[in-house]
């Protein structure tokens, strides 16, 4: 198996990975691995935007609101310095994404009658937000910032996209047993998917910008790349993990068999919808019962909420009215939101939607600062894959893309840094001690059921036992079968050839068990953990922090 040699290997092809990728450029050669085509991630199908202070549009917002607003929402566990920071950023990463060529929606683009010259971007509002501060275009902003992304990345000489490549593991000096005093990341090993093989990746710095792991539940908002893969790599390279029980789920998914996991953004309810649930054959508001922001309220209130409602009526989902707009606002705010109700024989503008909670962010993963810097010399983790302490135990609606780019940015240069001081003979030395990736006596498999039966098991499980309720008694059932299904998958792992779905599934079990170990660690309930036998807060409670041994 061959090895290659680059200054920046970055595994991942979302917003955090792409703009960390056009900034590394600037200091030497990058990989940039995706696992699928370039501009298959989660980021793509963000809908509502990237909050950001814009205070020549909005004279009333401030950063000061910004960060409070983000401390409310992360329930006591944000890092204050780290939100004041990315949110200080705001304003010139946004401009930087201009610059590539992002189009923001302006305010004559929803509104004709809007007489403003100035050509001044429209500003939306969402859940915990206490002003309009959200750039959006139109509903489909992720594909829209993607698309300038991977142009950019496209056209840069000193970036080599490499698509339908996997990666399985870190390749680090405490793997290899090599005894340094610090534990130093050397790159990864990489399935070639299209041709079967498994190339040694090696680098000066790698970066993990792999997105989040909504494919551990059956609900999902997330595409089916969202598997982990970054978290677990680096769990197993023995990274500092934290917080991964809080897992928000997103209180608006379209519930409707024809369309699988669509998002109705949180946007729509930042324009006036009211949710409300079936009783006695008439839609009623409820959220009043919950919040005083009602429908505006947090994401983990919010779904919550719709949880309770749904298990003490019956009912099978709960709908977003927002029939108070005209069919031409709604057309021209929510474009793709309105074809897809559409294509199902719903009017936006006249029928409500109905809609159901599902697992849609991760606001643990591996410890960083908000450089991206983990307790692993020379590697980083950026974005979803990152916990900086920014969303705490809940993650303020819009604020990821702002940490993404933030995030990949900084990390890029920190980087830069790091690989400027490597002493270049010990580091060809490192980079040539490192073994090829082996086989060893592994065949194909003929039992593929064994993966998607795991796989199934697995995400049913993790739905009902640790979703959006949860309490100990079904946490521990969660850890027993969790247990089975990690003995077979490392039976199975070394046995047979290594596959995409294998390395998939191997992720997301570890993934299951962090959360879970996570979740039993939390002896109460705050923000996106809700724990029937803790229902109260801790005074004394702090981040949830793993190591593997």
């Amino acid at each position: 198996m061959k090895k290659v040699e680059y200054d920046f290997l970055i595994i991942g092809s979302g917003l955090a990975g792409m703009y960390c990728a056009l900034q590394a450029a600037e200091h030497g050669s990058v990989a940039l691995i995706s696992k699928r085509e370039l501009s298959e991630c989660n980021s793509k199908y963000a809908q509502g935007g990237i909050s950001c202070v814009m205070s020549d549009i909005n004279d009333q917002d401030s950063f000061e609101l910004h960060v409070s607003d983000t401390l409310k929402a992360g329930a006591g566990l944000c890092d204050e310095k780290v939100v004041t920071d990315i949110v200080s950023a705001g304003p010139t990463a946004i401009q930087k994404l201009i610059d590539l060529g992002v189009k923001f929606t302006r305010r004559s683009e929803v509104d004709e009658s809007d007489d403003d010259e100035s050509g001044q971007y429209n500003l939306g509002r969402e859940g915990g937000h206490s002003q309009r501060r959200v750039l959006h275009a139109g509903d489909i902003t992720g594909t829209e910032v993607i698309r300038a992304l991977e142009k950019a990345c496209r056209q840069e000489d000193r970036i080599e996209v490499f698509e339908n490549f996997h990666a399985i593991d870190l390749i680090t000096t405490g793997k290899l047993g090599w005894g340094l005093d610090k534990n130093n990341c050397l790159g990864a090993y990489i399935l070639d998917k299209d041709n079967e093989l498994v190339t040694t990746f090696l680098a000066k710095s790698t970066i993990l910008a792999t997105g989040g792991a909504g494919k551990v539940y059956t609900y999902t908002t997330n595409p089916d790349i969202a598997t982990g893969d970054g978290i677990a790599m680096a769990y197993r390279a023995n990274a500092d993990i934290a917080n991964m029980e809080f897992f928000q789920f997103h209180p608006t998914c379209l519930f409707d068999h024809r369309i699988n996991s669509f998002l109705i953004s949180e946007a729509v309810r930042g324009e006036g919808a009211i949710l409300k649930i079936r009783r006695k054959n008439e839609l009623v508001d409820f959220m009043e019962k919950y919040h005083e922001l009602k429908s505006l309220a947090p994401r983990d209130v919010v779904a919550r909420a719709i949880d309770r409602e749904l298990k003490e009526t019956g009912e099978k989902c709960v709908y977003l009215d927002i029939t108070h707009h005209n069919e031409e606002f709604l057309r021209k705010r929510f474009p793709k939101i309105f074809a897809t109700c559409e294509s199902i024989g719903l009017n936006m503008a006249k029928d409500p939607i109905p809609v159901v909670p599902a697992a849609h962010y991760c606001c643990g993963g591996v410890k960083t600062d908000i450089c991206g810097t983990t307790n692993i010399t020379r590697l980083y983790a950026i974005g979803e894959t990152a916990c900086t302490g920014l969303h705490g135990a809940n993650r303020l609606a819009s604020n990821s893309l702002l940490e993404a780019v933030v995030m990949g940015g900084k990390s890029a240069e920190c980087a830069a840094e790091m690989n400027a001081s490597l002493s270049q003979s010990i580091l060809q030395t490192q980079m040539n001690a490192v073994p090829s990736w082996t086989s060893g006596n592994a065949t194909d498999s003929d039992e593929q059921v064994v993966i998607t039966h795991n796989w199934q098991e697995m995400r049913s499980f993790m739905w009902d036992f640790v979703g959006i309720f949860r309490t100990n008694k079904r946490l521990q059932r969660a850890k027993r079968r969790i247990r089975n299904i990690q003995h077979e998958i490392t039976h199975y792992y070394w046995d047979f050839n290594i596959t995409p779905d294998l390395i998939e599934l191997r992720n997301l079990a570890c993934l299951s068990e962090l959360i879970i170990d996570c979740a039993l660690s939390r002896q109460e309930s705050r923000g996106l953990h809700f724990n029937h036998d803790f229902p109260q807060k801790s005074d004394t409670a702090i981040e949830s922090h793993l190591r593997k041994f």
